[in-house]
Formats: C-alpha cells, structure tokens, sequence
C-alpha cells in the first residue's frame, strides 16, 4: 500500500475515534437533551450513528490535514525573515490651524 494511501486511512481513523470519543461525551453529559433521544427513543441509535459519522468526516479530515502539514521539511534558515532596525528620528512638523468661518443663524 502507498504511503500517503496508509497516512490518510491511519488519521481517518483518528479522527473516528475522536469523533465516537465526542459523542460519547455529549451524550454523557447530556448537551441538549441528546442523551434522552439516544437512550431513551426507538431510533435513537440513528442519531448516534448520524453524529458520529458526521463528526467523524470533520475530524477525519482535520486530522488528516493536521498530519500533512507536519510533513514539511524543516528550513535552515532562522524563523523571522531578516530584521532591520530603524533607529526613531524626531520631525518636526508645523501643523496650521484654520478656523472655521463664524455664521450667525
């Protein structure tokens, strides 16, 4: 198998479990009612599945996304750019003040 085929299924699965480990959580704690509607109804499980495949897809691809860009290659050069410093000049500056013209209504 490709190692970049491998890397996708391995962080795929990642994001899965981390995707059943939030709903777990959600439902454990409660969040909207979520745990009487998993628990509590026919179809429940439905819901279940429905949030972890969905989250599952978000985190999957994070995970994935996350794990690419970990994959740069690191640069010699120091982090930064080149530094240039300015030494402070004072100006002076003569600033004209203009009255505005008095109207009387």
């Amino acid at each position: 198998m490709p190692k970049l085929i491998r890397l996708y299924i391995v962080n795929v699965a990642i994001g899965f479990g981390i995707s059943v480990a939030f709903v777990a959580g959600l439902v454990w704690l409660d969040v909207a009612g979520l745990q009487h509607l998993i628990l509590h109804t026919p179809m429940g499980w439905v819901a279940a599945l429905m949030m972890v495949m969905m989250n599952g897809v978000v985190f999957g691809g994070v995970q994935f996304a996350i794990a690419v860009m970990r994959m740069a290659e690191t640069s010699d050069t120091p982090p930064g750019g080149t530094r240039v410093w300015l030494i402070p000049v004072p100006v002076r500056a003569a600033a004209q003040l203009r009255r505005a013209p008095f109207h009387r209504r």
